[in-house]
């Protein structure tokens, strides 16, 4: 009888091992045949082999398979590391653009950046970095030569936009960092309103002064603007929460494989500023990771309301781990869960929208859980809103625009050649302004087809492939050429949505990002239905 108890541990001891030996060997089985591949490619492969970039290759690849999270970060990233976790790099603070035939392109300074403070101002071209002409270089390399240790110089040869004068400006590099919050300000009936951009190193700090601010201001209600924010840390996220919450609330739990100690739970930690003020959290499918930590959090505790569109479902971990020879790794390590229990991983991965959000998700695959105060919400793939609101679409006219960065371009021309427009809020373009900006735009090549006539190409094209082009060539000729608009006509057409558009970009360049938002606020429907329903709740 103690025979028979005593095999069943020793059974499970020997198979233990067995399988850790098998994983073992299937490991070192698969490295060694790796590096016989690699030896016999260099030595006769009927071209040379540079083994360093094909191994890198081998890497992403591998763990492109995985998830599209985990990735491997070579020594020479390490500033795109830091900038991915901090939003900080030693530089000059300006989007630059670089023209083949011209040199690079101050495209827009960040506020209170040496940029600003030596004197660059968008449409001005640098036409050499520490006394190398930049024409031969690409924007990467061109970007990397005004990268630096912050306190160390810069020199440019810069021919001025304005007065087309020709100088030398030498700047001194700073340690420039983004700030999470683009803007806060009051909107109407004591709303106050945050745009979060990014959850970074002291990203809740930005927050927490933009809420004290509001609230010495008479904000009696809050709008944190989650839209297009991809996340980032997530000690962070949680801090952010902190200002809402009691301290010591259970906010996010991840778990992972149990072997590698991912199992944690997250608290709040900090004095909260306000645990009572109402919050509405605005989001799309752009809001993702952190985003969704902040949401589904002050979803599943009641602390707010949630309004927009379903977020984009990124319910994974990652964290950064050191792999030799100053290259590193991010790694998924867990999934997160929001205090009800939801995952907001999407599980179904057949059913994913162009930008990679969530789109539908079958009953089959949800699972309903139950609020603080015993509302039923769903996990089965980002966050749904309390109130879906959603945002006015662009034409494939503007989408084109924006693309070929011809707006861009034109609110450079408008800079300068005017030295400075009204306050945002009394900001518009006159007629003959926007008349300026068609003739300009009619000048670039860009798709100005519409959604129509797209379809209506597309149909004579299946038509003739069917053979039945010969029936219906009268008539399809005659309404594809109905169809088919000058340039003109449809920047005429479109006005009402383009137009926002171009001011928009023109406020970035004399204001920055705030004004930028600033701007935007003015026409953005779906905050406006946001701050209606708020103000009814």
């Amino acid at each position: 009888m103690i025979a028979a108890v005593l095999a069943v541990p020793v059974f499970l001891f020997f198979s233990k091992n067995l399988a850790a030996q098998s994983a073992d060997f299937n490991t070192a089985k698969s490295l060694e045949i790796q590096y016989n591949i690699l030896k016999e490619l260099s030595n006769g492969f009927v071209d040379s082999v540079n083994v360093e970039k094909l191994v890198n290759t081998g890497i992403d690849a591998m763990l492109g398979s995985l998830d599209p999270y985990t990735e491997y970060i070579p020594e020479e990233d390490e500033q795109n590391l830091a900038l991915l976790t901090t939003a900080t790099y030693g530089g000059i603070g300006a989007l630059i653009k670089k023209l083949d035939t011209t040199g690079v392109i101050i495209s827009q300074p960040y506020a209170g950046s040496p940029a600003v403070k030596y004197g660059l101002e968008p449409g001005d071209v640098i036409l050499k970095i520490n006394g190398e002409d930049v024409l031969p270089l690409n924007a990467e390399e061109c970007s990397s030569r005004m990268k630096g240790e912050p306190g160390t110089k810069v020199k440019f040869l810069v021919r001025k936009g304005r007065s087309s004068k020709t100088g030398e400006i030498e700047v001194v590099r700073e340690r420039i960092h983004i700030p999470d919050v683009s803007y806060s300000g009051i909107l109407q009936d004591s709303i106050g309103y945050i745009k979060i951009d990014g959850f970074t190193v002291n990203g809740s700090e930005d927050v927490k002064k933009a809420v004290v601010s509001l609230k010495e201001k008479g904000a009696k209600r809050l709008i944190l603007d989650l839209r297009g924010n991809g996340g980032g840390l997530l000690n962070e996220a949680v801090d952010i929460l902190s200002i809402f919450l009691p301290e010591g609330t259970l906010v996010v739990s991840q778990k992972g494989r149990k072997n590698v100690g991912a199992d944690l739970e997250y608290r709040t930690r900090n004095e909260p500023v306000d645990t009572l003020i109402p919050l509405m959290v605005l989001v799309n499918s752009g809001s993702a990771s952190s985003s969704e930590i902040v949401t589904g959090a002050i979803q599943d505790l009641d602390r707010g309301y949630v309004a927009g569109t379903r977020t984009y479902g990124k319910g994974l971990v990652q964290a950064i781990r050191p792999v030799g020879y100053n290259g590193t790794m991010k790694m998924t390590i867990a999934k997160y869960y929001t205090p009800s229990g939801r995952c907001v991983q999407a599980i179904d991965y057949s059913h994913r929208n162009s930008d990679g959000s969530v789109g539908y998700v079958p009953d089959s695959l949800k699972k309903a859980f139950k609020t603080r105060l015993g509302r039923t919400v769903y996990d089965g793939g980002g966050i749904t809103p309390d109130s879906v609101i959603t945002s006015d679409p662009y034409s494939r006219i503007a989408i084109s625009l924006v693309m070929n960065d011809i707006i861009n371009d034109y609110a450079i021309k408008f800079y300068k050649e005017n030295d400075s427009i009204p306050s945002v809020k009394d900001f518009s373009l006159t007629d003959e302004q926007y008349g300026d900006f068609v003739k300009y735009a009619v000048s670039r090549n860009f798709d100005s087809r519409s959604g129509a006539q797209v379809l209506m190409e597309d149909l004579l094209k299946s038509a003739e492939q069917e053979e039945l082009d010969d029936y219906i060539r009268a008539e399809a000729e005659a309404l594809k050429n109905k169809l088919s608009i000058s340039k003109e006509k449809m920047l005429e057409l479109k006005r009402s949505e383009i137009q926002p558009l171009v001011e928009e970009e023109i406020a970035n360049k004399y204001h920055f990002t705030a004004g930028r938002v600033e701007a935007i606020i003015k026409n953005d429907s779906q905050l406006k239905k946001a701050v209606e329903l708020f103000a009814g709740i």
